[in-house]
């Protein structure tokens, strides 16, 4: 037991790039308690710039469980910046909406501390339908 705690203590920290990597893994997984590893307990989740949509890892978690259960749910990533402990992702993100299947352009921003994310904002474009059933 306390040999595995040393080698956790002499593991570098992943990078805040990694942590975010890991979430949208666990993302397109739609493996939520590997989403939720990656998030601190006491996160906090934005809808850009400032709109609170969830506070601690519970609402963030009851936030996803449906959104896991989209069939074609699926995160691309075409960009990502990252600074010090910020992390900018540019995405296009699949969903079966009420209306149909489409995409949806979205703006991640990711603040990392301590090997989890403790706070993200998201901007979203309109979503663009690609017809048939959802």
């Amino acid at each position: 037991m306390r040999q595995q705690a040393a080698e956790r203590a002499a593991r570098p920290a992943p990078s805040p790039a990694d942590v975010v990597q890991r979430q949208l893994d666990a993302y397109n997984a739609r493996d939520i308690d590997a989403f939720m590893r990656a998030w601190a307990q006491d996160c906090e989740y934005y809808a850009f710039p400032d709109t609170l949509l969830a506070r601690g890892s519970a609402q963030v978690r009851e936030r996803h469980l449906e959104r896991f259960k989209e069939p074609d749910l699926h995160g691309r990533l075409v960009h990502r910046m990252v600074n010090g402990d910020m992390v900018v992702d540019q995405e296009v993100v699949t969903r079966n909406f009420a209306d149909g299947r489409g995409e949806v352009d979205v703006v991640a921003i990711y603040e990392v501390r301590d090997g989890q994310i403790a706070k993200a904002w998201f901007r979203l474009g309109a979503p663009r339908l690609h017809g048939g059933p959802a």
